[in-house]
């Protein structure tokens, strides 16, 4: 090849090119080496919907941010199936409890279904734990009022969440299968058949002035794409 074609002051097609590629690979969107898909780009809301008529939502630092005095959730504008999913959340000072639902139904004004506990309470110490949200609420890991449940919940998670510094959450579903992982220790394994698909989402509790800080949201699909999700406006 004789030469690279000159484009501008000194600068070639090449290194237009190689540009272009670096720019392309290191977007928040594109894909991962390892699968993975970014959910929430860092700058905007894109791909995400505030079901509630209220609740604020601030984008900074490359964090999801939600304050407000009643409970809400922003989810995702698709639907998954078989997924990988992993996020990150620092729960504010104080009274706190969010978590992540996933499967879930959305409706303007309610989101149900499924979620990894984020826990607040230092005595309790059920996060991680499987909670179904607007239904059968705690059901099966652990299952509420039975102390052989409680007591073999609280040995698996032990103390992986801590509870003022960030926890990263790692949600596995395939099929029936439901595995909830808190800073790398499993704290939920089950089989469920209630939802096998919906929208992915984080959680406001609802404590006045307090702010819920999320980040690192990705996914990594297992079977079918992620479809749109029927959101009402």
């Amino acid at each position: 090849m004789a030469g690279d074609l000159e484009i501008g002051s000194g600068t070639t097609m090449k290194s237009k090119i190689l540009f272009a590629a670096v720019v392309l690979l290191t977007s928040p969107m594109a894909p991962a080496e390892d699968g993975f898909t970014t959910l929430f780009d860092g700058r905007t809301m894109a791909g995400w919907k505030n079901m509630y008529p209220w609740g604020s939502i601030e984008v900074a630092d490359g964090e999801l941010r939600l304050t407000g005095e009643k409970k809400f959730f922003v989810v995702t504008e698709n639907v998954y199936s078989d997924f990988i999913f992993e996020g990150e959340i620092l729960l504010p000072p104080g009274k706190a409890n969010s978590g992540f639902v996933f499967r879930a139904h959305a409706e303007p004004g309610k989101v149900y279904g499924y979620q990894a506990e984020v826990d607040g309470d230092a005595d309790r110490k059920w996060s991680g734990g499987l909670y179904d949200e607007g239904r059968r609420k705690w059901f099966i890991s652990p299952v509420k009022g039975d102390v052989a449940s409680e007591a073999a919940f609280r040995l698996r998670a032990g103390e992986a969440f801590k509870r003022d510094d960030w926890n990263k959450y790692r949600i596995t579903c395939e099929g029936r299968k439901i595995k909830i992982e808190v800073n790398g220790i499993v704290t939920t394994e089950v089989e469920d058949g209630m939802d096998p698909s919906g929208v992915i989402g984080i959680q406001h509790h609802g404590e006045k002035g307090a702010t819920y800080r999320f980040r690192n949201l990705r996914i990594k699909e297992l079977k079918q794409g992620g479809k749109p999700a029927s959101l009402k406006d």
